[in-house]
């Protein structure tokens, strides 16, 4: 009778939820593909887009800075309002501001035109992401469609920013850098389309107020800290204005952490973060976030710069990186997730990722692409693909209902935070290693692309030891593949038991 009953179609619906659930990942997926996208397909579009608005070097980087403020600063919002109201209208809302905000970016005729449609895409990536993965979670509760669920979703996390590449130089080279853009358009009509139509309508139970001390607070810190490490890739770790941001959003953290203990509602429960299991993978999708970003920029700029690759070209030459963040995201949460735990799963795939990262370090002026970076890319996406999806179910796992949102919004969270430190801490190593280079030897022809080298193989040094670390981390708090039962077990119980 149990069964009939969680089948039987919502209001509002045609269908039981039971029967369009692989529908509904199709959905989520095209979502959450446009999100991360948008982190690497304007990248390419760059230079053709500075021609043509004239804006200078040193604006150039608030293209990107731009997304990701509005977009890690208001994650934890956007969380929370999937879990205040229908999930599915928040998911529409998002993908619907996030294509109008595409199509003046793609139209934009200024920098300020430009600039301003960047941000506002950040801000509704922040409500469609998590409203994209809280649906996940709340429509795949058994154990084995879950993972199956997970690892299409992992490898659309993790391989998105590749193809974002790919795409990216695509329609650059052949129409135009507006349809880095205009592109969205497609993705986002063809993800309403299949949410209106197979998305279950429905509000929570008991909705949870809005923690505005909370709010300010927890967006205004996560801001200070994206733009600090951004601020520092230009300005300077020593800069005034670098400290000051970083030491603002740490002390804006710490006053949210201590608010959020006396909140009524708070905007993110801290059992959803203090709990071992959940703290654990939220730590690992941080570092692989760091190493994501760490190979997608540094590798870019080697094959482009030093190697001479068009961005097309460039694009393609991640697809081996792409395919293996495919295979094994799937195959950890379809095969081994269920018979060995995340514990094993994600610490071996930091491993892989960290050997796959010093092979990087061997790279020279002179190194091919079969032999000096096929291998690492190979590796690097079979580990990394290993990690995501472990680590995103984990992170939801055994999460309650009101809790869903701001669980699946931590996810988006760390690895935006995570790429951001990557990117501005890795940049800077970089620049310093070129500098030192080009100070200690004598100029020549050779001379510019061997220091750019120098740089790039000591930031894949230092995300090697990042993603050793995070074996480390991974082997004391990821759980058991008992203890993540345990979880499910539990949240499962809790959900039967909880009034309709």
């Amino acid at each position: 009778m149990l069964n009939r009953q969680n089948k039987m179609a919502q209001p509002g619906t045609s269908a039981p939820v039971s029967d369009r659930r692989w529908v509904i990942l199709s959905v989520v997926a095209v979502a959450q593909l446009m999100v991360v996208l948008d982190t690497t397909v304007v990248n390419i579009a760059l230079p053709s887009a500075q021609r043509a608005l004239g804006f200078a070097d040193s604006d150039r980087q608030w293209v990107v800075t731009a997304y990701a403020l509005a977009f890690g600063s208001l994650l934890l919002v956007g969380g929370r309002l999937g879990d205040m109201y229908d999930r599915k209208w928040v998911l529409i809302t998002g993908l619907a501001g996030f294509a109008v905000s595409s199509a003046v970016g793609g139209a934009a005729v200024s920098f300020g035109m430009l600039i301003t449609a960047r941000a506002f895409q950040g801000a509704f990536a922040a409500v469609l992401a998590p409203a994209a993965l809280g649906t996940l979670v709340s429509t795949f509760t058994e154990q084995g469609e879950r993972g199956k669920a997970f690892g299409v979703f992992g490898a659309v996390a993790a391989g998105g920013g590749g193809v974002g590449l790919i795409l990216g130089g695509v329609l650059t080279q052949y129409l135009s850098w507006r349809w880095c853009l205009y592109v969205n358009l497609v993705f986002a009509a063809i993800a309403v389309a299949g949410a209106l139509v197979y998305l279950p309508s429905g509000r929570p139970g008991a909705r949870p107020g809005m923690d505005w001390p909370g709010t300010v607070l927890a967006s205004g810190g996560l801001f200070l800290l994206v733009f600090g490490f951004s601020r520092a890739e230009t300005a300077g770790w020593t800069s005034a204005l670098t400290i000051g941001s970083l030491f603002a959003g740490l002390l804006l953290l710490a006053a949210f952490a201590a608010a959020e203990q006396r909140a009524g509602s708070p905007l993110l429960p801290l059992r959803v973060i203090l709990d071992r299991t959940r703290g654990g993978a939220y730590v690992s999708v941080g570092l692989t976030g760091i190493a994501l970003s760490s190979v997608f920029l540094f590798l870019t700029y080697y094959l482009q710069v030093v190697k001479g690759d068009s961005p097309l070209t460039t694009g393609l030459l991640f697809l081996p990186l792409v395919a293996g963040i495919l295979v094994s995201s799937n195959v950890a949460s379809i095969v081994t997730l269920p018979l060995v735990g995340p514990r094993v799963l994600i610490a071996s795939g930091m491993l892989m990722g960290a050997a796959a990262m010093a092979y990087l370090t061997r790279l020279t002026v002179t190194s091919s692409y079969p032999v000096g970076v096929l291998p690492a890319l190979l590796v690097m996406g079979l580990g990394l693909g290993t990690v995501i999806a472990p680590a995103t179910n984990t992170a939801t796992a055994g999460v309650r209902r009101e809790d869903s949102g701001v669980a699946s919004a931590m996810v988006n969270t760390m690895q935006q935070v995570g790429g951001s430190i990557g990117v501005s801490a890795l940049s800077t190593i970089a620049l310093t290693a070129v500098t030192s280079y080009l100070v200690a030897h004598h100029p020549g022809p050779l001379a510019p692309a061997i220091a750019a080298t120098r740089g790039y193989t000591l930031a894949f040094t230092v995300s090697a030891g990042v993603l050793a670390l995070g074996a480390i981390i991974a082997v004391i708090l990821v759980p058991s593949r008992r203890r993540l039962a345990e979880l499910r077990t539990a949240a499962t119980a809790a959900a039967a038991a909880a009034p309709a």
